[in-house]
């Protein structure tokens, strides 16, 4: 079923990108995004982490309001922090009940590539690291009660994305995450081995141009 959703969202961005070209080839405007641009995205990005986290629990997808902060210092070539509300996920047993809840906050800083610039429609890659903070850990069910503790993680992450303008000022935003996250897990003191939530992040945002 996940890999249903990661080939159904990469699809959706390709088909996006498309679409799109053929808006940009009728408007003939100049896109946004440029040496000296400041770009701001708002919008909501969905967890989807790997099958098979570990082998006594499983952690839940998940859905927050997220935004980020993009700088161009050459036409291609720029660097984004992502941010976001606290993320909140469930934690259950494999095949069981829910024994446990965390939030985490993604701070991500990347290195952009932006393919064809100066265009109305403007895919692009990155690559970069992630750091995940895990807090805020709770235990109920089976679990009530015992102290859960999940370390931080930092790892590798990349993104395929593409932007198309309205204007030139706002735009719309379209991408696919990928995040190397690992925590070792601890139920009162004791390590119950690493957790490898692994997951492809799905965003959509609305930017502008300061």
């Amino acid at each position: 079923m996940k890999n249903k959703v990661v080939v159904g969202a990469l699809a959706l961005v390709t088909g996006l990108w498309c679409s799109l070209g053929y808006a940009e080839a009728a408007s003939g405007t100049r896109g946004i995004g440029g040496e000296g641009d400041w770009l701001i995205r708002v919008g909501a990005h969905h967890i989807n982490p790997k099958s098979d986290n570990h082998r006594i629990v499983e952690v839940d997808e998940a859905t927050m309001v997220t935004f980020n902060a993009t700088y161009f210092f050459t036409d291609t070539w720029a660097v984004e922090l992502l941010a976001a509300l606290p993320f909140e996920h469930d934690i259950n047993l494999v095949g069981g009940p829910r024994v446990a809840e965390t939030k985490h906050l993604p701070p991500t800083l990347s290195v952009q590539y932006h393919f064809r610039p100066g265009q109305s429609v403007r895919p692009y890659i990155g690559l970069g690291l992630n750091a995940t903070i895990f807090f805020e850990e709770d235990t109920t069910g089976p679990l009530a009660g015992v102290d859960l503790e999940l370390d931080d993680s930092y790892g590798a992450a990349a993104q395929l994305g593409v932007d198309f303008d309205f204007n030139e000022r706002w735009f719309l935003n379209a991408e696919v995450r990928y995040a190397d996250i690992e925590t070792e897990a601890k139920l009162g003191g004791a390590s119950i081995g690493d957790v490898r939530i692994d997951p492809w992040i799905f965003g959509i945002n609305l930017g502008f141009r300061l």
